[in-house]
Formats: C-alpha cells, sequence, structure tokens
C-alpha cells in the first residue's frame, strides 16, 4: 500500500517545498519508507521466532517439527507411495481414484522448512543454542 502512494507523495513535494536538497532529502525518505517497514517486520519475526526457539515446551517449539514431518510424508507419499501404488493397480487390472495433491504449494513450504532446519542445524553446530 506505501509503495502506490510513494508516487504522489513524491511529485507533491515539487509544489510545497522549494528547497532542492530538503527536497530529495524527502523524497529518498519517502521511497525507502516501505522497504524499512518490511525489515522492521522482518527483524520483528525473526525476535518471535528467537523466543519460541528458546522453549522446551512441545506446544510451543514443536509446529517445525511437525510441519517438516507433514511435509516429509506428503513428498514420500507423491514421490514413492503414489506411484507404487498406481504401479501395482494396473498390475492386477484395478481401477480406482488415487488422491492427488498441489506439489507445488507443498514444495514451497518444504523448501522452505528446508531452508529453515539448515540454519538450525547450524547454530547447534556453532552451540549458539541448548
Amino acid at each position: 500500500m506505501l509503495t502506490a502512494l510513494i508516487g504522489p507523495v513524491t511529485s507533491l513535494l515539487d509544489k510545497f517545498i522549494e528547497d532542492k536538497d530538503q527536497k530529495n532529502k524527502l523524497a529518498h525518505e519517502i521511497s525507502t519508507m516501505a522497504d524499512k517497514q518490511a525489515h522492521e517486520i522482518a527483524k520483528s519475526q525473526i525476535e518471535v521466532n528467537k523466543e519460541e526457539a528458546k522453549s522446551r515446551h512441545w506446544w510451543i517449539a514443536g509446529w517445525r517439527p511437525a510441519c517438516g514431518w507433514i511435509c516429509t510424508l506428503a513428498m514420500g507419499y507423491h514421490f514413492i507411495i503414489q506411484p507404487f501404488l498406481i504401479f501395482f493397480l494396473a498390475l492386477f487390472g484395478l481401477k480406482m481414484e488415487i488422491p492427488t495433491f498441489d506439489m507445488e504449494t507443498l514444495m514451497t513450504v518444504l523448501l522452505g522448512m528446508l531452508g529453515l532446519g539448515g540454519l538450525r542445524s547450524f547454530e547447534k553446530h556453532k552451540k549458539l543454542t541448548k
């Protein structure tokens, strides 16, 4: 939303501010406002993640492993179980609808989780967390 407002606001600066240096400084601040806000949101999320990772309580710290196992099971079904199931059903001449799911969405979540897992492994290796 802020990005859509940047152009009109910076064009209004010409009408109200005479000093060219001050106008350029304000235009720069306005144009970087959305990036600064996104950066602050990301920093806040990182702090929340740090606090969650400190917890030993399963309900708080267990969502990442649960999500990882669900993604792993879904990927195993999609690439291993489902092809064998289709093969054996065809081998015995059985016609059956086999459920499928959106693999693109799964891969987005799984690759994000693998990235987080890699960072977590790095933290453990450097003994930054217990």
